[in-house]
């Protein structure tokens, strides 16, 4: 596993980098229209997933887990698809939609960085982003009602820190690059 996620480092990187340019752009216009809101975070889930599948299709022989890859990506894919089929939902429908989605990311990326430890002692990055996602769903789904200007900010919030810990996770397995082993076949 390790192998083949050092060889697509730069699809954290660039996944990382989406969410935290998603979360920047969502705190510098604070006063966004929800149609706003919307469209940020539809292109940031389509892109987001749209990455994952390919990644999941293209080590598809070599990876244990692909389906695990595959399932998160289509997740991505279908609730930015969503988004952009029904602009007009309301506020608290399309909370519901990143909570459900938030949720299913942060256990499948669980799932998949505990399957890294197994080749990288002490690797958490990974794990710490599902816990990431996990409790921004958690609250998502407690404090529906909490205002679009404070949902900004949280969703804000959490997308930067998700992003620098998905970041972080690329350069992890950067410097692991030829140095993982081949799995044996």
């Amino acid at each position: 596993m390790l192998a083949e996620l050092s060889k697509v480092w730069w699809a954290f990187l660039i996944r990382g980098l989406a969410a935290i340019i998603f979360g920047i752009l969502a705190l510098v216009w604070p006063s966004a229209t929800l149609a706003v809101l919307i469209i940020l975070f539809g292109t940031y889930a389509l892109v987001d997933g749209v990455f994952l599948a390919v990644k999941a299709i293209s080590s598809w022989n070599a990876r244990d887990d692909r389906w695990l890859l595959l399932i998160e990506g289509l997740l991505g894919i279908g609730i930015g698809v969503m988004t952009f089929v029904s602009p007009a939902v309301t506020a608290i429908a399309l909370l519901f939609y990143i909570a459900a989605w938030s949720l299913a990311t942060g256990i499948i990326e669980i799932v998949s960085g505990i399957r890294l430890r197994k080749e990288i002692s002490g690797e958490i990055w990974w794990i710490l982003s599902g816990i990431v996602s996990i409790i921004f769903a958690v609250l998502l789904m407690l404090f529906p009602g909490a205002g679009v200007l404070g949902v900004l900010w949280l969703i804000s919030t959490y997308a930067i820190i998700f992003g620098v810990l998905l970041v972080m996770l690329s350069f992890r397995l950067l410097s692991h690059r030829g140095h993982a082993k081949a799995p044996k076949t």
